[in-house]
């Protein structure tokens, strides 16, 4: 429970003040909830003891001793005003006027009722948009290397079931902390104020069924932990399975992927049927330990009425009896709760390992502003590894403004790992980066890359229309800018001649368009951005001649004017830059011209008889 509460003191702080309309709304909702009861005492006492003497009025005094109550003065002077009722009126008209009492009771009880439960339905679903804002803003935060380290359908799993397993355990449990203690402690109050030995003797059986109830639910939040796990895997390879479905089909590994999912539901079945049938248990348990204490309570009372050892009379320890029956629901609702909680719990564990993550790249206390790019960039002494091994070693690079630079060498020398260290994808490990001289850490993180352009070797769109994802990330773009950062990408005619032109949805990473088609677009939207610095991730290795043709001229027309970083693996298409420089194991081995490069008759020569011979 510590923890439920610990969840709250995160979440509902916003929500002060609709929480405070909602506990006074509960109060008054559980004041004429026994106001509604109590008044049926003079009722039963008309019908059940007709005929009795009329008792006289008492004058109350409770200054005699601090916080007594005379209680037999109160009931005295009830009863003495009903029974004189009874006498000037008639008992059916008594009956009429303590009946329409009862009704206004009960229609104030269920008003404040609703009033409350519906400013809570206000708090909880403002809180599960909260959970929902903050895990994607922090999934937006986090660096390139979580993810890598993370199955994506866990993260979306952690996202969508475990936010919603949390909505549905613990965020329904906020009515059981503001409106059953309330109800509970105001019908605890009336209980005592008619027979304090009772409610005593309750107090003694309440912990007992506690007790068993909380052994029960122990086990839950680990188990629905193992469940959330599990789901978290099988919506890893729902998520493989589509992304990888060609390469399932080419290799007919369709039976593979069958067999491992339905390893994996099985075992998820498995881990929920554990978990539901302990959970089923809640109602039936609760249910028989309140009907157990019942049977003591109307035992222990019974027998103090009969050897007349209780001030309560017959009509008044029914009316006992029916207060206490109002707070077994309440008390079953704390063991239901309980057991929701747990799952909850465990679901709100995964989600904190998203929000919890540090953000280990974001901006310094005091970061410089950076609006252009002036000079020079240039990595310095640069180490850096993703887990134990370095994966570069000493790297000394310059890239003076103006300058169109190249990176060559076999995969997985280093080459993108260079690149994604300017942006600040990654942090090195030793050395520098500098942009103009100072620090890339120290600089403005927005700012660092608003100065940057990046074109992939995989065209990155999203489901939206063309236009939206060639103006992505910017504000206030004019409909001419778009069509002429397209026209420069060689990519507006083909889109005029799709359904809806710029206004026409790609679909999912935009399926809709070739490969070709695909990359035109990443191009414009680097066109329309118009950054100093570009970083070209090999954009043409995956296209046929005629597709990269037309991105080839699209390149060109990109970096006419800017400072340009080129990965490539054809080497055709770096004949013309102002210097290449080519790594191995995560070390610069050579650096010059193309043709200076040749002339060293070493690892650039290589890899370039490998391409040409």
């Amino acid at each position: 429970m510590r923890d439920a509460i610990r969840l709250f003191r995160r979440f509902l702080p916003p929500y002060k003040g609709t929480i405070a309309i909602n506990i006074v709304f509960n109060i008054l909702g559980a004041i004429f909830g026994i106001f509604s009861f109590i008044s049926m005492i003079p009722l039963l006492r008309i019908l059940l003891n007709k005929g009795t003497v009329i008792p006289e009025y008492r004058d109350i005094d409770i200054s005699i001793i601090p916080f007594h109550i005379p209680r037999e003065d109160i009931m005295n002077n009830l009863y003495a005003f009903i029974g004189n009722l009874s006498l000037e009126h008639g008992e059916f008209k008594a009956l009429i006027f303590i009946g329409i009492f009862l009704l206004f009771m009960v229609l104030l009880k269920t008003g404040f009722t609703f009033a409350a439960s519906y400013s809570m339905v206000l708090i909880r679903n403002s809180v599960v948009r909260d959970i929902r804002n903050k895990m994607y803003k922090r999934m937006i935060a986090l660096p390139i290397g979580f993810f890598s380290e993370e199955r994506k359908g866990d993260i979306i799993a952690r996202v969508t079931g475990d936010v919603t397993e949390v909505e549905h355990s613990v965020m329904t449990s906020l009515d059981m902390f503001f409106k059953n203690p309330v109800i509970i402690l105001l019908t605890i109050s009336a209980m005592i104020f008619m027979s304090w030995q009772l409610t005593l003797f309750v107090f003694i059986l309440f912990p007992v069924a506690g007790i068993v109830i909380g052994l029960i639910g122990r086990t839950l939040k680990k188990r629905s932990l193992k469940g959330q796990n599990k789901m978290g895997e099988i919506l890893s390879t729902i998520e493989e399975t589509i992304s990888g479905l060609r390469v399932i089909k080419a290799f007919n590994a369709e039976n593979v992927m069958q067999v491992k999912q339905s390893k994996q539901n099985n075992q998820y079945r498995r881990i929920m049927n554990s978990l539901m049938s302990r959970h089923a248990l809640a109602h039936p348990t609760s249910e028989l330990m309140g009907t157990m204490v019942i049977v003591m309570v109307m035992w222990y009372g019974g027998m103090l009425i009969l050897n007349q050892k209780s001030l309560l009379d017959f009509e008044q320890f029914m009316i006992y009896l029916v207060l206490f029956y109002n707070i077994i629901n309440p008390a079953k609702a704390f063991s239901s709760a309980f057991y929701n909680i747990q799952k909850g719990l465990a679901s709100m564990e995964r989600i904190d390992k998203v929000l919890d993550t540090e953000v280990t790249i974001r901006d310094n206390e005091n970061p410089v502003a950076v609006s252009k790019f002036n000079n020079l960039v240039e990595y310095k002494n640069v180490w850096f590894k993703y887990n134990e091994e370095y994966v570069l070693n000493d790297v000394n690079l310059k890239i003076i403004r103006g300058q169109t630079i190249a990176l060559v060498g076999q995969s997985g020398s280093g080459k993108s790992t260079l690149v994604d260290l300017l942006p600040r994808f990654y942090d090195i490990e030793k050395g520098e980066i500098l942009f103009d001289g100072i620090n890339v850490k120290k600089l403005k993180l927005k700012d660092l890359r608003g100065l940057l352009g990046i074109v992939n070797q995989e065209a990155i769109l999203f489901n939206d229309t063309i236009h939206n994802n060639i103006a992505f990330g910017m504000e206030d773009v004019k409909e001419e800018d778009v069509v002429r950062a397209a026209k420069i990408a060689n990519a507006h005619e083909f889109i005029i001649q799709t359904d809806n032109g710029y206004q026409t949805n790609i679909g999912d990473r935009g399926s809709k368009l070739s490969g070709g088609q695909r990359q035109r677009l990443s191009i414009a939207r680097a066109i329309l951005k118009n950054p100093p610095v570009l970083i070209l991730d090999e954009a043409t290795s995956a296209l046929d001649t005629e597709s990269e043709r037309l991105v080839q001229e699209a390149i060109y027309n990109l970096m006419k004017d800017r400072t340009s970083i080129v990965i490539a693996h054809r080497l055709s298409t770096i004949r013309n830059v102002d210097r290449i420089f080519v790594l191995h194991k995560g070390k610069i081995i050579e650096k010059g011209t193309y043709e200076e490069l040749l002339a060293l008759n070493g690892e650039f020569k290589k890899l370039h008889d490998n391409q040409f011979n």
